[in-house]
């Protein structure tokens, strides 16, 4: 049995001990209960900053996720389309301007922009490439409608009205599309949520394992200390205190270095925008940017993954104290 470190801590605890030479640091005071320059220490700290920086991550992409959506479903409420399809006996131009007009004259319609053919042409070129005659085809032409989002239209009235004047007119709002994308959101972020309790939880696991390992270690120490009267709390507050400073450590490395990736790929970002690609890639996906409110999030979660490693070191060394009555 460790006697030595044990002497220590009862006399820190304010038992009467052998006066300290002047110069010299005293024992009882200098030597932690739980160490936090070991091997375990250090590899605590590595696996809390790599856990930090995957939920970092795993948070970043949820908002991400979330306010690129938000966005899109914005942009295609406040747009619609109207298709209008070649028919027999019918003038396709006419029947446009037709159409043209009865959407401008809707209250809450802003804008309706007729595509001309080599523009309609020009949406089938992805699917069937350039080059390609397609006078021949009885290809439908597109009107696209920009709607009022603060005073929306009637857009059943609308539907009417069009299918009156214009038969061959179909009006879609993006309603299906709209929900399907809030539905594909809506799946990433609980995908998003479910990685991020994945790794809070194996985070908690470690920490678990790495405060049974202090206390089997310093089991005779801490035995001492629990029958010579030491309060369960004193001998738990040593750990918490060790075990919340590993924490924070880790929780620092992996958080900063989980803000500097971030900051980088937007740097990134910036710069392969200016690409085609880049503008395709935004026109699709947005602007692929955390906020403020990002960064905010990322500091607090490496402030809870601290205060998680402290407060469950305090929990499982207050069992095993139960344990030996």
């Amino acid at each position: 049995m460790d006697w030595e470190m044990a002497s220590r801590w009862v006399a820190r605890m304010g038992a009467p001990r052998a006066p300290v030479d002047a110069g010299e640091d005293d024992p009882a005071l200098a030597s932690p209960l739980v160490p936090t320059d070991s091997i375990a220490g250090r590899s605590l700290v590595m696996v809390i900053a790599i856990m930090t920086f995957l939920a970092a991550l795993a948070a970043a992409a949820a908002l991400l996720v979330a306010d690129s959506s938000s966005e899109w479903r914005s942009e295609a409420a406040s747009e619609a389309s109207v298709q209008v399809r070649p028919a027999p006996g019918r003038d396709m131009e006419s029947d446009l301007r037709v159409a043209a007009d009865i959407l401008r004259d809707t209250p809450g319609v802003r804008e309706a922009q007729i595509y001309s053919k080599a523009e309609s042409e020009g949406l089938l070129a992805p699917w069937l490439g350039q080059g390609l005659d397609l006078s021949q085809l009885p290809m439908p032409r597109m009107i696209v409608v920009k709607l009022d989002p603060r005073n929306r239209p009637d857009l059943s009235e609308l539907r009417e009205a069009l299918a009156g004047a214009v038969p061959s007119a179909t009006f879609d709002d993006h309603r299906i599309f709209t929900a399907r994308l809030g539905d594909m959101a809506r799946a990433v972020v609980a995908v998003a949520a479910m990685i991020f309790m994945l790794i809070i939880g194996a985070m908690g696991l470690a920490v678990a394992s790495a405060t049974r390992a202090a206390v089997a270690t310093n089991r005779e120490i801490v035995e001492v200390l629990h029958i010579v009267g030491a309060a369960d709390a004193f001998i738990a507050q040593e750990f918490q205190r060790r075990f919340l400073a590993l924490g924070l450590r880790g929780a620092l490395i992996g958080g900063g270095a989980a803000i500097v990736f971030l900051l980088a790929a937007q740097a990134l970002l910036r710069q392969w925008r200016t690409t085609a690609g880049g503008e395709q890639m935004q026109a699709m996906f947005g602007d692929l940017t955390i906020g403020a409110e990002g960064f905010v999030v990322i500091l607090l979660l490496a402030a809870a993954a601290a205060l998680l490693t402290g407060w469950l070191s305090r929990r499982i060394v207050f069992r095993h104290l139960r344990g030996l009555g």
